[in-house]
């Protein structure tokens, strides 16, 4: 049973995402505020001897009336042990990168339908990025200086050893020797040092490919 909470100040929308979510056999909903504020408040009375995230997957609207900042409502959420899906109803480019790179887990407008919605879910609270076709748009047009510009090669040498595979069967996959994907890979790692963003070991590497919607390849 994977917990959710929602965080949207639209209240029709509240109380119909609890209708909906009511008939998602694999998810509880455990609240469902207008604020951050308020979802980490009634977390914080619980007395217990280690906290406990507000929920799994946190629902968040990426625009609240409180004029709170959506990178800072996404990393507050992330720092309590949250995950983040953004739903919204704005789908511009700009707005869906610099959610992703504050560290949303995957963006969504508000148009989907349940099945996509607990789809996205699931996959966020199983540690991935959900990707959509606004997601993927963004990234493919994105031209912030804070994302190098990768070669094919490059891309398809990250994803990967991002997912858990070792170099050489990096290298297999990708059907050159060890010694081309070593070059390849710190190619990858030069460039994100360049933009000032950290790629020193496997892990780096994949929070790399997770921010940047890159999708990593199965392991």
């Amino acid at each position: 049973m994977i917990t959710v909470a929602v965080v949207d100040d639209d209240r029709m929308l509240l109380d119909g995402l609890r209708s909906w979510l009511a008939s998602a056999s694999r998810l509880r909903l455990v609240a469902a505020v207008t604020t951050v504020d308020d979802l980490l408040a009634a977390g914080g009375e619980a007395r217990t001897a280690e906290p406990r995230p507000p929920a799994d997957v946190v629902l968040l609207d990426l625009l609240l009336k409180d004029a709170s900042e959506p990178a800072a409502n996404i990393r507050r959420l992330r720092a309590a042990g949250s995950r983040v899906l953004i739903i919204s109803t704005v789908a511009d480019r700009a707005h869906v990168v610099a959610a992703v790179s504050a560290g949303a887990d995957g963006y969504l407008t508000k148009d989907n339908d349940l099945e996509t919605l607990v789809e996205a879910v699931e996959t966020v609270a199983a540690g991935e990025t959900a990707h959509s076709p606004e997601l993927a748009f963004a990234w493919a047009h994105d031209s912030g200086p804070h994302r190098p510009r990768l070669s094919p090669k490059e891309l398809e040498v990250l994803r990967g050893y991002a997912s858990g595979l070792t170099l050489k069967a990096t290298a297999r996959r990708a059907g050159i020797s060890p010694h081309t994907a070593k070059y390849y890979l710190d190619r990858v790692k030069d460039k994100y040092q360049r933009v000032g963003r950290p790629a020193y070991t496997k892990i780096d590497l994949a929070d790399r490919v997770r921010e940047d919607g890159l999708g990593a390849a199965d392991g």
